[in-house]
């Protein structure tokens, strides 16, 4: 289905001081343009509000996922890191009620983020040059750069549910990065030639429930660098989408909503997600499980990742080849 959105171009509001939705800030951007310091802060809306700073960062041996997150009555910090070669997981989760010793910056590039518990310690630091990223478990020692290069554009989108319910995301995908990883005694230098970065910042109010599909990936396809964002389900019907294509830091976006075709309960066969401006295969190598079940709180995550193949129309028209870069694709049922 196509979308009809609209291309914000100067700061804005996400939400009104009553702490509803500002309907100027719907729309997407090809920079963070929104601010977001209401989010978390209207005494009446407390215990809906969802913050987090994800990055992903995947290397030839390696992948990382590093999270800080607020849902105002729990912090969640975690570092999770998977052996390509061998397939083992490293699986370090820090829940700590209400939040204590978790901080997230008020807009996206406005101050730090980072958590602290007896077991999980991460800090990430935006600055003009890029990105740190630092995290310290028993076993892993995390210290990455990932540099922001001038004129390299990033998605942001605001997903309207209503006034009320409402989600300001930020999708940041190839970006370069190098330093360090260290797991027990073996340190494994990340080069950036061959090693990519992916952003996912999150501020708004969900639904109790709700469903999605997240896809990215990066590399570089016949001299190009190709980035991939891709998404489903949770923003069906709201007029906004996020989907796009990022070629040597241009952004590209998919002005449509996507089908995803996936087969439940044998995830690592191929995905397919496909449109009038997009056909792509996704084909996992790992399936990465998370089930929770609090009553309160349960959350079901199939987060694979992979090979992407196929094509993205740009905004010319042309079609631009995906072939061999890596990522992910993931399905998510949650009740936060």
């Amino acid at each position: 289905m196509a979308v009809d959105e609209n291309e914000i171009t100067a700061p804005v509001d996400l939400q009104r001081p009553d702490g509803t939705l500002n309907p100027a800030a719907v729309g997407w951007t090809r920079t963070p343009l929104h601010r977001t310091e209401r989010v978390g802060k209207v005494a009446r809306r407390w215990g809906r509000a969802k913050r987090w700073e994800y990055w992903a960062v995947v290397t030839p041996t390696h992948i990382v996922g590093l999270t800080v997150s607020s849902l105002d009555y729990a912090g969640l910090g975690q570092l999770w890191v998977l052996d390509r070669t061998t397939g083992a997981e490293i699986d370090q989760v820090a829940v700590v009620p209400f939040a204590v010793g978790t901080h997230l910056p008020d807009t996206l590039g406005s101050g730090p983020a980072y958590t602290r518990s007896r077991h999980l310690a991460v800090r990430i630091d935006e600055t003009a040059a890029g990105t740190r990223l630092r995290a310290a478990t028993a076993r892993v020692r995390l210290d990455l750069r990932v540099p922001l290069p001038a004129g390299h554009e990033r998605l942001g989108v605001v997903v309207p549910w209503d006034r009320y319910r409402f989600q300001y995301t930020v999708k940041d995908v190839a970006r370069q990065v190098d330093g360090r990883l260290r797991i027990d005694a073996l340190r494994y230098d990340v080069e950036a030639d061959t090693s990519w970065a992916t952003l996912d910042h999150g501020r708004g109010y969900w639904p109790h429930e709700l469903a999605w599909n997240w896809g990215f990936g990066a590399g570089v396809v016949d001299g190009r660098t190709v980035g991939l964002q891709l998404g489903g389900r949770w923003t069906d019907g709201t007029g906004s989408t996020e989907n796009a294509l990022v070629v040597d830091g241009r952004l590209h976006k998919i002005r449509e909503e996507l089908v995803w075709d996936w087969t439940p309960g044998a995830w690592t066969e191929p995905w397919h997600v496909h449109g009038v401006g997009a056909d792509l295969t996704f084909t996992p190598f790992h399936d990465r499980v998370s089930l929770t079940d609090l009553t309160l709180v349960r959350s079901s995550t199939h987060q694979c990742f992979g090979h992407w193949s196929g094509w993205v129309l740009d905004e010319a028209g042309h079609r631009q080849s995906v072939d061999g870069i890596v990522g992910s694709a993931e399905d998510v049922e949650q009740r936060w």
